[in-house]
């Protein structure tokens, strides 16, 4: 039978006979030509001949060792519901009366925007479902090649599924509402004296150069410069991009050592310069009461021409409630100066209600994102070494290349540390 079929390996037991031995076939041909050979349909019709079964789907891979990685159908019902919001906002750009209304329809539409990426991401997911399940259905064909090309397809869909069940709970995570918004970047000389204020100089230069490769606009508003030749304080308006979404791991105490220029004797010192990222707000964000605020008008000084010498065009300010003082010569009129001291303390009085809000849930995090906390020591500069350590990150980088402002690797694992803690938080971790 073998050598005029040629077919494959079957058991052969006659139902009749209760006896134990079993005649082997060894075959060859394909499974398809197997259940449509004539001379074998007798015996399958009898019982006699046990029909071949097809090998196992191949096993999915995984990172975690077990099965493939499976999106959680609580973050596929919560990705369902993001899509199910994108649709409304859709349909409420149709909407005539938000179509009347500008400002509306912008809000709208930024909002839906934000959505684009969660919705393309379902969509790409669930045609991979549908690939899968396609794929095991051509496995369960009898033909040997359709069934490689099965578990080649299967095994391709698999792996893009494992990398974007990553992103799919990614996008589950709540955004800061800060993130799109830009910032007033402020630098403090810290412990250290004109050391101090030396290194606060360097973050000056340091961070303005990682804004124009971000391609950012930053420009100094507000500086005190110190005897030594650095500053003693000095704060930057960065505009862009998304910019608080990544300066705000910066916040925090930075911590240089080095032999200064002023030692005779080679010794290293330790200085430190403070950190504070504040995101602009609006006048609707913070109410500033026109009876909290002291504020005069006085002459800048300086460079800047005879308008700048004689007239008064710089702003002294100082928000009676909290004692903070801000002294703005930026711009070339008292208008403009007066409207930038404003913008600059409605910053600083959004920020302290977020450290306050923040330190009332006393999160156990370790990133502590956007709380501008300065007594957290969040890098060294170690200058002997030619080593900057992040000490979130438990990680060292080059000293010259992050004094040049190439920051960028830092702070995406920073973004990405802050990711993992907060899915951690969300049970989505595993």
């Amino acid at each position: 039978l073998t050598r005029v079929a040629g077919y494959r390996c079957l058991s052969l037991l006659p139902p009749a006979k209760r006896c134990s031995s079993r005649v082997q076939l060894l075959v060859a041909a394909p499974s398809s030509q197997l259940m449509a050979g004539p001379l074998l349909l007798p015996l399958i019709a009898h019982g006699w001949l046990a029909a071949p079964r097809a090998p196992p789907l191949p096993a999915m891979c995984s990172r975690r060792g077990g099965a493939a990685v499976m999106v959680d159908a609580f973050v596929l019902d919560r990705l369902r519901e993001m899509r199910k919001v994108h649709d409304e906002l859709g349909a409420q750009l149709e909407d005539p009366a938000v179509q009347a209304n500008v400002e509306e329809m912008l809000r709208v539409s930024r909002e839906r925007s934000k959505l684009d990426s969660t919705v393309e991401a379902l969509a790409e997911w669930e045609s991979l479902e549908q690939r899968l399940e396609e794929g095991k259905e051509l496995f369960n064909e009898e033909d040997a090649e359709l069934r490689e090309m099965a578990r080649a397809e299967i095994r391709e869909v698999e792996e893009a599924m494992e990398a974007l069940d990553g992103r799919l709970k990614l996008l589950l995570l709540p955004t800061d509402p800060n993130d799109d918004k830009n910032v007033m970047f402020e630098i403090r000389a810290g412990t250290g004296g004109d050391e101090a204020a030396i290194w606060a100089n360097d973050l000056l230069s340091l961070y303005s150069r990682y804004a124009q490769s971000q391609g950012w606009q930053s420009r100094v508003v507000s500086a005190s410069d110190s005897d030594a030749g650095g500053v003693r304080d000095a704060t930057l308006e960065i505009k862009g991009e998304s910019v608080y979404s990544k300066l705000k791991f910066e916040a925090g105490v930075h911590r240089v050592q080095r032999v200064p220029a002023t030692e005779t004797q080679g010794r290293v010192h330790t200085s430190t310069a403070t950190v504070a990222i504040m995101p602009e707000v609006d006048e609707v964000a913070v109410e500033i009461k026109p009876g909290d605020i002291e504020m005069h008008a006085a002459r800048s000084g300086g460079a800047g021409g005879q308008n700048v010498n004689k007239v008064e065009t710089a702003i002294d300010l100082t928000h009676k409630p909290t004692g903070i003082r801000l002294f703005v010569t930026q711009e070339r009129s008292q208008l403009k100066n007066k409207e930038l001291a404003l913008q600059m303390l409605r910053a600083k009085l959004y920020q302290m209600q977020v450290e306050e809000q923040q330190a009332a849930v006393a999160s156990q995090r370790k990133m502590q994102v956007g709380t501008g906390s300065r007594s957290e020591k969040i890098r060294t500069y170690n200058y002997k070494d030619s080593r900057c350590t992040d000490h979130r990150l438990g990680s060292n980088f080059a000293l010259d290349g992050v004094l040049t402002g190439q920051i960028e690797p830092i702070i995406q694992q920073c973004i990405a540390l802050d990711e993992q803690e907060r899915l951690k938080e969300l049970g989505l971790d595993q």
